[in-house]
């Protein structure tokens, strides 16, 4: 399970932190709370360190901005300065503990949306991913439902299964003959393997948030199977897009400033879905972002027989 994961990697980190901050306590004379200190910014420091890291790349070797989604510095701060805190509080606090800090889904709940919503997470990620975005859902009146892809690595046509799995108990608990999936980068994937492999029947609209549906730069250095799936290029993604069935209406939300999607807007285009950019928006930040979240609703809002 991906919450283990970070639950061993944090408790790593915790020992390692504790270990050097006694010898400073013991051989240095540093006080308790001087070490503690010191572990705070080590800990804060090193994942500010690896967001700083993935906005470079993205500069870099990302696709040029259109003119009308350019910003300026102070926006580029306030993005940055969103993606850290999503990065962080998503890492470090929400998907190690999703178990403690997520509510089981509510879908006998009365809402007044005809049809149910299944949010799908990415890469290295669990349901937790949606803990801000679900609630927000649930007030606007639509039934929602998580699945949790595991394991964290593997083949992604292996997820479709379960994705499988989870629309029938969706369809069965809420009655309705369809979902809508709602996924965020590598979900927005596995959703397409399920498409490929079951079809659209039972599926009203596909809506992507940030999904490397071309590829992505950064896939090249990541681990497991699923990350060399989505590579630029890859056969698997070749595949993939010579013999699915996308739902009528799909869309694809991805912004220009993707920090993990690049090149941008290239790598999160869906041929035969609606593509919608944004600006000042970083991947992980698409989680607590209100921008993102506008153009969800605006999305699932959207009629179902003539789309956006």
């Amino acid at each position: 399970m991906v919450a283990r994961q970070f639950q061993f990697l944090l408790l790593v980190e915790l020992l390692i932190y504790g270990f050097f901050g006694s010898l400073l306590v013991m051989r240095n004379g540093w006080t308790p709370g001087a070490a503690a200190w010191l572990a705070v910014a080590l800990f804060l420091g090193l994942r500010f360190v690896l967001v700083a890291l993935t906005f470079l790349l993205s500069s870099r070797y990302g696709g040029e901005v259109p003119p009308e989604s350019r910003i300026g510095p102070l926006q580029a701060l306030r993005m940055f300065i969103s993606e850290y805190l999503a990065f962080v509080l998503m890492f470090a606090f929400v998907i190690p503990f999703e178990r403690l800090l997520l509510r089981a889904d509510r879908l006998g709940h009365c809402a007044t949306r005809a049809l149910p919503v299944l949010l799908i997470h990415g890469y290295q990620c669990n349901r937790g991913f949606w803990f801000w975005i679900r609630n927000r859902l649930e007030v606007a009146g639509w039934t929602v439902a998580t699945h949790n892809l595991e394991p964290a690595y593997s083949d992604i046509d292996r997820y479709a299964a379960g994705i499988a799995r989870r629309i029938d108990e969706v369809r069965h608990a809420t009655g309705a003959d369809k979902v809508i999936l709602v996924c965020h980068s590598m979900g927005g994937l596995a959703c397409r393997a399920y498409l490929k492999r079951h079809g659209a029947n039972r599926v009203a609209r596909l809506i992507t948030l940030g999904s490397p549906h071309r590829g992505t730069l950064i896939a090249n250095l990541s681990a497991g199977p699923n990350a060399r799936q989505m590579r630029i290029g890859s056969p698997w993604l070749g595949e993939l897009g010579s013999a699915e069935v996308l739902p009528a209406n799909s869309v694809s939300i991805f912004s220009h400033h993707d920090n993990y999607v690049f090149p941008q807007p290239t790598a999160s285009r869906l041929p035969g879905a609606t593509n919608i950019g944004i600006a000042g928006v970083g991947h992980v930040g698409m989680a607590i972002s209100t921008k993102a979240l506008a153009r969800l609703q605006e999305a699932l809002e959207s009629p179902l027989e003539r789309g956006l």
